[in-house]
């Protein structure tokens, strides 16, 4: 055989065994371990739009149900939920989650929305699985992220049957969020420490406005935001920015799993741990930080390079692989933990 012949069968076993591999690790992260269901749920506000994973197993199973973050979602918020509902399954659990209103065609507006609303939206839901046979109604918890942290105090204080939540990143004053997100962000760009005292200083005149429940024409004419709200999201962030969860967490019940990531740009984790620790009882409450986690707890900062082809490929192939290790680990630790 010669030279060229041999370096040619080389060349493509090569490219064959990368092939493979590939192949092999693409269905390793999308193989996951439950089936789903489209639903309908009867909703406080009109019916609620969603998708039951149900564990491959032979049930009944236990329930997670899912809260969003701010802004719009569907059920599997573009499938970065996946993952999340297979490391349930893995424990034993279902999981619930549905669109936002007036997302992917569901009825509605979240906008339109406070957290109260969003938290009867949850107790309609968990009421919902007491109807199912393939539902154990005695093992239903709640995750969340974000916004979430508003929502899921107070239906852990209505929902006598609700047995544990999962909080990750979750704010604890609407207003103060906000403006540390103006200046996390402002720094994560590069910004010089002017322009970052200039985007700090916008955003407290911004938060002013809505402390007066200043009218939008009075907000646009301010000119604090270079890009203006629509008028819909003005009004939802004035119904809701006197959303504070401290008080409530000293009545939280049931056992409490908070998950913080450290690069986090839009919630500050360190007044959220230091108010959850203070104020959620001690025996029912466990933290876990992941220092280079995001916000939605994605490895490497993936969260924030939604333009490069990288992520957007790694997301799609490959859901499993953008969390930061152990998370996912952790969501089935906890969740099982919860039935022995």
């Amino acid at each position: 055989m010669s030279r060229r012949r041999r370096l040619t069968l080389v060349a493509l076993g090569t490219v064959v065994a990368l092939v493979l591999g590939v192949t092999v690790w693409i269905l390793v992260a999308k193989d996951y371990a439950f089936h789903e269901e489209r639903v309908t749920i009867p909703g406080p506000r009109g019916e609620l739009h969603g998708v039951l994973a149900i564990p491959s197993d032979d049930g009944p199973h236990g329930l997670v149900v899912f809260v969003h973050d701010d802004g719009p979602a569907d059920a599997d918020d573009g499938d970065h939920y996946k993952p999340l509902w297979d490391a349930f399954a893995q424990a034993g659990f279902a999981s619930l989650s549905w669109d936002k209103p007036g997302v992917a065609d569901a009825p509605g507006d979240w906008l339109d929305q406070s957290m109260h609303d969003r938290a009867t939206e949850v107790d309609s839901a968990i009421a919902w699985a007491h109807t199912r046979d393939d539902i154990d109604t005695t093992q239903v918890g709640a995750w969340g992220i974000g916004q979430a942290g508003w929502v899921l105090p107070e239906v852990a204080q209505a929902r006598p049957d609700l047995r544990f939540m999962i909080a990750v990143d979750p704010a604890i004053d609407w207003l103060r969020r906000d403006q540390y997100a103006a200046r996390a962000e402002a720094v994560a760009d590069g910004d010089s420490p002017e322009d970052v005292a200039a985007a700090v200083d916008r955003r407290a005149k911004r938060t002013a406005l809505i402390r007066r429940n200043a009218d939008y024409r009075t907000y646009l004419d301010s000119h604090v935001d270079g890009d203006p709200m629509p008028a819909a999201r003005w009004a939802f962030v004035k119904r809701n920015a006197d959303s504070n969860s401290a008080a409530a967490l000293k009545s939280i019940p049931v056992p409490t799993l908070l998950l913080l990531g450290g690069r986090d740009r839009g919630v500050d984790v360190a007044e959220t741990e230091r108010v959850y620790r203070k104020q959620v009882q001690p025996d029912l409450l466990t933290v876990k930080d992941f220092p280079e986690g995001t916000h939605r707890l994605t490895r490497n900062d993936i969260e924030y390079r939604g333009g490069d082809i990288r992520t957007l490929g790694r997301s799609i192939l490959a859901p499993k692989t953008i969390y930061v290790p152990d998370y996912l680990d952790t969501l089935r630790v906890f969740a099982k933990r919860q039935t022995e």
